[in-house]
């Protein structure tokens, strides 16, 4: 059986400081290698199906860690658990490394701490 490995990265720029603390901009890839992923965390609802808006102080910590699948590594047990770029998951709650791009949170996880794969 022959499996089709999807290697993806994200691209994203930031700045470095150079002579004299002079700013240039620089291009930076994330590329997960192995058996991780990248992830883009959903932030979770921030208004009651009532329509009351919960504040930050008063949110609970039980909602599930879900995200998009952002771009993989080239493990065959990415491809044989059937996880692809643009899927959504759920992984376990203190996995993974945060990582901050351009004011988006990414989360590097391995396959081992995905949970489940969400069908839409």
């Amino acid at each position: 059986m022959e499996v089709a490995l999807a290697l993806d990265s994200v691209d994203c720029q930031y700045y470095t400081t150079g002579k004299r603390n002079n700013l240039k901009q620089t291009h930076m890839t994330i590329k997960p290698v192995a058996s991780n992923l990248v992830l883009k965390n959903v932030e979770p609802e921030v208004k009651t199906k009532s329509g009351l808006f919960i504040p930050e102080t008063a949110k609970e910590d039980k909602t599930p860690n879900m995200a998009e699948v952002i771009a993989v590594g080239t493990s065959k047990k990415i491809a044989e658990r059937g996880i692809k770029k643009g899927d959504w998951v759920i992984y376990s709650k203190y996995a993974g490394t945060e990582v901050d791009v351009d004011d988006t949170k990414f989360v590097i996880v391995s396959i081992k701490d995905v949970l489940a794969k969400i069908e839409k």
